[in-house]
């Protein structure tokens, strides 16, 4: 934001749980009025736009207007806030496979999701939006046959300088909610990889003494 010329016109449109600025609609309608006004348009999101970030309504919205568009890639919340933790994704004879799902309840209060897929005890499993529901997730994950006590994160401020980390597992990560008092927005991890690296040395940039990264980023790090 710091990087945007002075004449540049700025509109806030950010959402926080159940509070939206401006509804989804509005946001597709502003989107378009101004792109069609000769202006140039940039929809600032944070994580990956097209990674339950509604990026693709609003592209759908821009191209039945007559828009062309172009989305830049991000890095989902999902593998930038459980890195940044210390948590590897993937690892191999642990996890072979990872899936984001969300956990956000729908209008009937009710959550629908495959669970007996998700319940696989070889692939890691990362809930957004999951807070609220957690006591459902983690009872219909254990009927379904996963362990209670595979070992489970909670990640709020991902990335962030205040990033808080609470490991437990399936069985015990609905009461670390209430005895932290953890708020929305938060990641939920589910599974053995949550335990691969010991927090203490493996997490944060500040922590580490070594750092495994492509060589252009080793090179801006050092």
């Amino acid at each position: 934001m710091a990087l945007l010329p002075d004449n540049c016109e700025k509109y806030y449109v950010g959402k926080q749980q159940a509070q939206h600025c401006v509804p989804q609609d509005g946001i597709n309608q502003m989107l378009s009025e101004q792109a069609l006004l000769g202006k140039r348009v940039l929809r600032l999101k944070g994580g990956d736009p097209f990674v339950f970030g509604r990026g693709g309504e609003e592209v759908e919205h821009l191209l039945a207007n007559g828009v062309n568009c172009h989305v830049a890639p991000g890095i989902t919340a999902a593998s930038a806030c459980t890195t940044y933790a210390g948590i590897p994704l993937t690892h191999r004879g642990v996890a072979q496979g990872c899936t984001f799902i969300t956990g956000h309840l729908q209008n009937d209060g009710q959550l629908n999701l495959p669970w007996q897929s998700l319940s696989s005890p070889r692939q890691t499993v990362v809930f957004y939006m999951g807070i609220n529901s957690l006591p459902t997730i983690a009872k219909e994950l254990i009927a379904h046959g996963r362990d209670g006590n595979t070992p489970a994160a909670l990640i709020r401020n991902g990335t962030r300088e205040n990033q808080e980390v609470y490991r437990g597992t399936l069985a015990t990560l609905a009461k670390l909610v209430k005895q932290h008092n953890i708020k929305p927005p938060a990641l939920i991890v589910i599974g053995d990889v949550v335990e691969q690296f010991d927090s203490k040395h493996v997490g944060k940039l500040g922590y580490m003494k070594a750092l495994v990264a492509p060589a252009t980023a080793q090179q801006e790090a050092v």
